[in-house]
């Protein structure tokens, strides 16, 4: 390739060691060399010109995990899209275009993307790296599972190309791998035809955590499901739920329940926003326990009425308000996600969410999905239900949540990496069995001296 001027270097006048970074739980902040490069030559020159260093999308990890020992270098200047094939549904992307930017461009041409997380604004480049996981990952496996192939740039300046069949095990080391094999450039994945945009949804009322459970378990052959869980619910009611069952809405659906409905609506637009100064102590006990009785009753309305929604909504509920990641306070929040593996899962969930709802102070949205077997050496889903919640930054907060590693480990489960803050060495190891791979290949190619973020410090990856 040739030679580029490299870009400036992003830094704060008031921070001479670089800027202070988060992921998106605003937990922790640490200073970092921020560096953002516009093309791929440069984002591998930067590379090869530092240690301590790993790349970062659009910052939608919600802890450590996307902010470099030393240096992070941001792929968002990696924001073209190279090459569409509509009679293979191919596509090739740089690696900082957003789910989003997919959406946006292809939607309204009747492609989808068969594996998308709960926000949108995540790069093609972090999917791959966290191997995201949707609503369908039960039937359809995690983001990895679309992915034809990508570039990844080494810490020695070499960019291999990587698929199942090229660089295999690189490849599967670093779908899941959380950007600690290299910087990926670039990735062709395979799009997902569809009839219209909307989804035909079924909502179902589950009284507490066995029948939500069950219900999920009954529903297996839907494409989509997830169930809401009110975390304070406590008693005979411990784990009630809202079970969101969906399809891709056919042409014959649209015309059956919504005849005026255009076929591809585009995505929405975000009409609400969280101010900065946002104070914490408006989400309390009182505030949550009205929200999740209003949302409950809501959703329990709509029992036994299968409608028409939306793609973006039922994907992406909590896009349509900006920076929503600012109601937990300056002190910020942790994303707690877990996987118990399916023999132990009614047991472990019941005494997570039990000694919860005790504690008093989750998430206003806490989602339970049921997952398949995982993709790559370090993926995180394994056959089971996967749990996740939000908790408000406190002085006790890391005390309980050790409590609840310790169940997580005791069944054989493990945290997701993506989503992780503060897990201990001795819990991740534990439920990671897959790391050796992964230091295989770290210590093959020079990552495991060049590249590192502050989760894999802390984690000794």
């Amino acid at each position: 390739m040739p030679a580029v001027a490299l870009p400036e270097r992003v830094s704060a006048a008031s921070d001479p060691s670089g800027i202070r970074l988060s992921g998106w739980g605003n937990y922790p902040k640490v200073s970092t060399e921020l560096l953002a490069p516009q093309t791929q030559a440069g984002a591998r020159d930067y590379l090869l010109a530092r240690s301590g260093v790993v790349a970062r999308g659009a910052g939608r990890a919600y802890g450590d995990a996307a902010i470099g020992v030393q240096s992070t270098i941001s792929s968002r200047g990696l924001n073209r899209m190279r090459s569409f094939d509509a009679a293979t549904a191919r596509l090739t992307v740089e690696a900082g275009v957003t789910i989003a930017d997919i959406l946006t461009a292809f939607e309204p041409r009747g492609f989808f993307l068969k594996v998308v997380p709960g926000t949108k604004f995540v790069t093609v480049g972090g999917a791959i790296a966290a191997d995201v996981h949707g609503k369908n990952h039960h039937r359809d496996g995690g983001f990895g599972t679309i992915v034809e192939s990508f570039r990844l740039a080494l810490p020695g300046g070499e960019i291999v190309s990587c698929s199942r069949s090229e660089n295999a095990a690189l490849f599967a080391a670093t779908v899941g791998g959380m950007g600690l094999t290299g910087v990926i450039l670039d990735a062709t994945l395979r799009l997902l035809p569809i009839e219209t945009a909307w989804l035909r949804q079924d909502t179902r009322v589950a009284g507490h955590l066995d029948a939500a459970i069950d219900q999920l378990e009954s529903s297996a052959s839907a494409t989509y499901s997830v169930a809401w869980i009110d975390c304070l619910a406590r008693g005979a009611a411990l784990g009630r739920s809202l079970v969101y069952l969906a399809e891709h809405a056919t042409r014959r659906d649209k015309e059956m329940l919504g005849p005026d409905l255009a076929p591809f609506p585009g995505p929405r637009t975000q009409r609400l926003s969280v101010p900065e100064l946002f104070p914490g102590w408006l989400l309390n006990r009182a505030s949550m326990r009205a929200f999740n009785e209003l949302y409950f009753r809501r959703g329990a309305a709509r029992q036994g009425e299968p409608r028409l929604v939306h793609w973006d909504p039922y994907f992406f509920p909590l896009d349509a308000i900006a920076d929503w990641n600012r109601i937990y306070g300056r002190r910020g929040f942790v994303q707690y996600q877990c996987v118990i593996p399916l023999d132990r899962a009614r047991r472990v969930l019941a005494e997570i969410l039990d000694r919860v709802s005790r504690r008093g102070d989750a998430s206003f949205l806490a989602v339970l999905k049921q997952l398949g077997d995982g993709g790559g050496p370090m993926s995180f889903p394994l056959r089971g239900y996967t749990l996740t919640m939000d908790f408000p930054v406190t002085d006790t907060l890391f005390a309980f949540l050790d409590q609840l590693d310790a169940l997580v480990v005791d069944a054989r489960g493990r945290l997701y990496l993506a989503k992780d803050a503060r897990q201990s060495r001795a819990t991740f190891e534990s439920g990671y069995p897959g790391l050796a791979a992964l230091r295989d290949i770290r210590r093959q190619t020079g990552a495991n001296t060049r590249l590192a973020s502050h989760l894999s410090a802390r984690l000794g990856i």
